[in-house]
């Protein structure tokens, strides 16, 4: 056996000494590798189907679009052609097929630069099967089965057009069909009229300029610069990334815990090395070595459970990508090698991370004084005054950020400092704490219980910093997601105030439906629901047309609003705008706002600013009727009923009878808001659930740093036993400290998540989604978690309360008979 070898046998005997302080180890690199892998496994599989869907809608690729309205003409290809530039037109709307709204693009495969649009490659026998007579409608497998077509068939769309043949591509995103365009233009009712053009990277440079050949009716658009759906969901995925993160910094202090304790129990041994004659450097070559080595394991294990737990979050993250963003993420993971390396990565460099503190204390402090407690105390306090001053400078780099920063990762920026620096101050805050109770105390008892709390406070100190970040997130997101809650119901109340939603099959199935309606007695009035898409700078918008109506001037959700305001919306000259599309585009009240129709531009006056919480997308809303004037192909199969509650189900009934609608069609007021409502709790579900996951890491690190504390407490209080107290009351006391410790962290950590909350509502949330929310507070579920909380502390602290009321009396008295 080599030296080395030698060397490393002897470091890793302390492990088999010691199996609690390697379970230790291991179980908290796991839970950060995990916890880390998960969500980072999650990013990777929507990143990957965002990766899809910016070559389908030509993100990836340098487009020419409109300028002033929804499309072009026909003939504007051409005449690009002829002037050197090496375009492909497409055309692209929306239709609804069984119901479901998805969406239709048709492409011209014969000039679609390689490798760019919506489509795969095609063979040529496929390619002569699309390009065919009869044609082709491309579509995912997972599409296929959500809209209930199969291969071959033909499918046709509400408004009555028939689609060519269905033909399944695996390699597809989902949510979307693809034809030749000249069946899109048939269907869209977009005869000689083409979206966008897709420009060939590939391609030399053209002679003529966009100007020379199109006038001012197209504008260029850099590739990569119209990423709607990247943009609207990197906040989402940033707050997935912040929590992995902080979970994994959680796990961090577990191990940090558990390394420095294993460090100071082995200095003898670390000492009779070097005197033996090991090099400080070789030594601490195969301590990294050891560590590696069992940050691997730690590693492989912690991969495979981020695995297990993407695998359980990933629905309901899809889910919630589609209620937020309309974003169309597949609910099984299909991961590259990579990430399972990048696990591995993480597992090894947050074990040297952790290490690295105390791996320099040890070799720093002299050896003849290294085992001994008071060098110990000296260094904890003088990491107390290095964590305050660290804790400033978080604070003040926290306070530049919110003064001076204006993205999300500024905002996010916010939250971390003020995060750190109240970690890094906890233990300082305790000490002080602990120190005057100390001189208050009453008794020899008691002044030694207060006195051996401030004495036991570095070893804890770790773990009690995880306690706290993990409660104050908990705190803050439970609040921020409660303040939500609230706020959302009451704008629902609002926003759906029909008793009855209604949809048609087609345009004339609708005209029909709101005839019979307005022909009995019982309804009050047809309140249409027209809807159509244009482009306001490089974001695709939402244009909501309503009606002249009582409801919506008594109930619609306005933030900021002119005198008079409904009346300019009904004469057409003015526009209501989402919060979170003024917030983007810089719009004020009196604004102009130009908005792209088939038309022509439209030129609307900003009149009011409304709320529209859980809408990523901006939107405007306009006079219905000037709506269907400037975009004729709007879809206006939707309508909201106004009847008293009492004649809702009499509706109903004659709606079904008469057109034999089903639950697609047709829904009250109370199932609709009983669905948002569902989708609400379903999009929050992924926080509660790392939030859980945090708060159990957390608990971990408590019950770990006791464990691993519990032998080296024998020397405080053996002493104490030989004196006559009794080791039950000794046990009693442990606890009671514990829980002292446990409550103050605890206490510390409400504020603190009272103020998280703020910088989530205030400054992640507005830069995130271009919406604020009022803070709420809610005393039930603070007392909740306070209970929860204190309920984990003393689960962790009884297992050691347990080991020490057991504790032999022999195993004391050999306190006295060993070198301590």
């Amino acid at each position: 056996m080599t030296g080395a070898a030698f060397v490393l046998k002897v470091l890793l005997s302390h492990w088999r000494r010691h199996p609690m302080q390697l379970v230790t180890l291991l179980v908290g690199l796991m839970a950060a590798t995990a916890l880390w892998s998960g969500v980072q496994a999650i990013n990777a599989q929507a990143r990957a189907s965002y990766d899809r869907a910016a070559a389908v809608f030509g993100t990836d690729t340098a487009m020419l679009l409109p300028a002033e309205s929804a499309s072009v003409p026909q003939a504007l290809f051409g005449s690009l052609r002829r002037a050197g530039w090496a375009v492909s037109p497409v055309v692209e709307g929306r239709v609804r097929l069984g119901g479901r709204p998805v969406r239709l693009i048709g492409i011209e495969p014969l000039s679609l630069p390689r490798g760019s649009g919506p489509a795969p490659e095609l063979a040529p026998a496929a390619l002569q099967r699309f390009l065919s007579a009869q044609g082709e409608t491309l579509v995912a497998p997972r599409t296929a089965h959500e809209l209930g077509v199969t291969d071959g068939a033909r499918a046709t769309i509400d408004s009555g057009e028939t689609l060519p043949p269905i033909h399944v591509v695996g390699d597809l995103v989902g949510e979307l069909l693809v034809t030749d365009i000249g069946f899109a233009q048939r269907v869209l009712h977009l005869q000689d009229r083409i979206s966008r053009f897709l420009i060939d990277p590939l391609a030399a440079p053209p002679a003529s300029s966009l100007g020379a050949v199109a006038g001012a009716a197209l504008r260029s658009v850099a590739p990569g610069s119209e990423t709607d759906l990247q943009r609207l969901t990197a906040s989402f995925h940033l707050n997935l990334t912040a929590f992995g993160l902080l979970s994994f910094l959680v796990g961090l202090f577990i191990v940090h815990s558990a390394i420095g304790l294993a460090f100071e129990q082995r200095l003898p041994m670390l000492r009779t090395l070097r005197a033996c004659g090991v090099t400080a450097r070789g030594l601490a070559v195969l301590l990294l070595a050891e560590l590696v080595l069992i940050a691997l394991v730690a590693g492989l294990a912690g991969v495979a459970g981020g695995y297990l737990i993407a695998s359980v979050l990933l629905p309901d993250v899809a889910a919630s990508l589609r209620g937020l963003y309309g974003a169309s993420v597949p609910g099984e993971l299909s991961l590259a090698p990579q990430w399972w390396l990048a696990g591995l990565a993480m597992s090894v460099a947050g074990a040297v991370i952790a290490a690295a503190q105390a791996l320099v204390k040890v070799l720093r402090l002299p050896l003849l004084v290294s085992a001994q407690p008071v060098a110990w105390q000296r260094e904890q306090q003088r990491a107390l005054i290095v964590q305050g001053a660290i804790a400033l400078i978080a604070f003040a780099a926290a306070a530049a950020a919110f003064r001076f920063g204006t993205s999300l990762i500024a905002g996010f920026a916010v939250l971390a400092g003020v995060l750190l620096g109240a970690a890094l101050l906890l233990p300082g805050l305790l000490a002080l704490l602990l120190r005057f109770g100390e001189g208050t105390a009453r008794g020899a008892v008691s002044l030694w219980a207060w006195a051996d709390s401030r004495r036991q406070l570095p070893g804890l100190s770790l773990a009690l910093m995880a306690l706290l970040l993990a409660l104050s997130v908990n705190v803050g997101v439970g609040t921020m997601v409660g303040s939500f809650r609230d706020t959302f119901l009451r704008w629902l109340d609002g926003r759906l105030a029909s008793e009855i939603y209604v949809a048609g099959r087609n345009d004339r199935e609708a005209a029909e439906i709101a005839a019979f309606l307005r022909a009995r007695n019982e309804v009050r009035a047809v309140l249409p629901n027209v809807r159509s898409e244009t482009r306001l700078g490089n974001e695709t918008v939402e244009v909501m047309g309503v009606a002249d109506h009582a409801t919506y001037r008594r109930r619609w959700p306005l933030l900021e609003a002119e005198a008079g305001v409904w009346d300019g919306v009904r004469d057409g000259g003015t526009a209501l705008v989402s919060e979170q599309l003024g917030r983007r585009l810089g719009l004020k009240l009196d604004g102009e706002l130009r908005v792209p129709t088939p038309t022509g531009e439209w030129r609307v006056r900003v009149g009011g600013i409304y709320a529209d919480y859980g809408n990523a997308r901006g939107q405007i809303a306009v006079n219905v009727d000037q709506l269907l004037r400037r975009f004729p192909q709007a879809d206006r199969t939707r309508m909201g009923v106004r009847v008293a509650p009492a004649d809702v189900p009499a509706v109903m009934a004659a709606l079904q009878n008469r057109f034999q609608l089903d639950g697609r069609n047709l829904a009250d007021q109370a199932s609709v808001k009983a669905e948002s409502e569902r989708i609400f709790e379903r999009t929050f579900s992924v926080t509660a659930a790392l939030d859980t996951l945090t708060l159990l890491v957390a608990g971990i690190a408590l019950l770990t740093s006791l464990l691993t504390l519990g032998e080296a407490r024998l020397p405080q209080l053996a002493p104490l036993w030989a004196v006559g107290l009794t080791r039950r009351r000794l046990a009693a006391l442990e606890l009671v400290k514990t829980l002292g410790l446990a409550l103050l962290t605890v206490l510390l950590a409400l504020p603190l998540g009272i103020v998280v909350a703020w910088c989530l509502i205030e400054v992640v949330n507005v830069k995130a989604f271009g919406w604020r929310l009022p803070l709420s507070v809610f005393p039930f579920q603070l007392a909740r978690l306070v209970v929860v909380a204190m309920a984990a502390a003393a689960l962790a602290a009884l297992v050691p309360i347990l080991q020490l009321a057991r504790t032999r009396p022999v195993t004391l008295l050999k306190i006295f008979a060993d070198e301590r």
